[in-house]
């Protein structure tokens, strides 16, 4: 990560973590859960050598950025009005280029929706475009069709989920969600609940090493799973 400087900037009335390096135009790098703007550590590096300004902010809840309490916090207008705001603060009022994955692609469709005139380019890692359904509410129909021990349903109970983590700790946690194989819709059933689940058998890949999963258990250590949750318990807000 050398070169890669930090700095924390207020926008929307946030204080929110971010890292950069390079000149030239912006390129924002958008993460998802449970991540931190440290998955694109290799891609700040790698666009800031071919000219361009790579930043990569702690999203809303996430990392060295403020985490409000309140689901409320986590609705659509406000994790889009944070990059909207950020984008001004970087100077990129005519236009960034986008690459997102997974919740941070969420937050860049709407930004997309929202704000074209801020966005040159948007890469979407895995998530595509999903209008909201006029008569269905997201978490509703999620529950209608994967059941109630869907991963996102059993996300909506405030401190549940949380307790469950706490039990099998951040490292297994994250080592889990970021590594695991098993194919189908992520499920978390009650009688056998996320802080039983071993991770004893998950063997990290190429890609993601020890000091890697180090990095992201210290910092969820230090700040909980709430926030990134708060994101899911806003869906049927909007």
């Amino acid at each position: 990560m050398e070169g890669i400087e930090r700095r924390t900037v207020c926008v929307n009335g946030i204080n929110m973590h971010i890292a950069e390096k390079g000149q030239g135009h912006i390129i924002l790098f958008l993460h998802g859960f449970p991540e931190l703007w440290y998955t694109w550590r290799h891609q700040i590096t790698a666009f800031a050598a071919l000219g361009y300004r790579a930043v990569a902010p702690d999203l809303r809840g996430y990392g060295d950025t403020d985490a409000p309490t309140n689901p409320s916090s986590y609705t659509c207008l406000h994790v889009v009005g944070d990059i909207v705001a950020l984008i001004e603060s970087l100077g990129g009022g005519e236009g960034v280029f986008v690459v997102a994955h997974d919740w941070g692609a969420m937050v860049a469709w709407y930004l997309c929706l929202f704000r074209p005139d801020l966005v040159t380019a948007f890469v979407s890692l895995t998530v595509p475009f999903r209008p909201r359904h006029p008569k269905v509410k997201p978490v509703e129909g999620m529950r209608a069709f994967f059941g109630e021990d869907y991963y996102m349903c059993r996300f909506q109970e405030p401190g549940k989920i949380e307790s469950e983590m706490t039990k099998c700790g951040a490292e297994a946690v994250i080592k889990k969600i970021l590594t695991d194989r098993t194919p189908g819709p992520p499920c978390l059933p009650k009688e056998n609940p996320f802080g039983s689940n071993t991770t004893e058998d998950l063997k990290l890949p190429p890609w993601f090493t020890q000091q890697d999963l180090d990095y992201y258990a210290q910092k969820y250590n230090e700040k909980g799973f709430t926030g990134g949750l708060n994101y899911y318990r806003a869906l049927d807000l909007g």
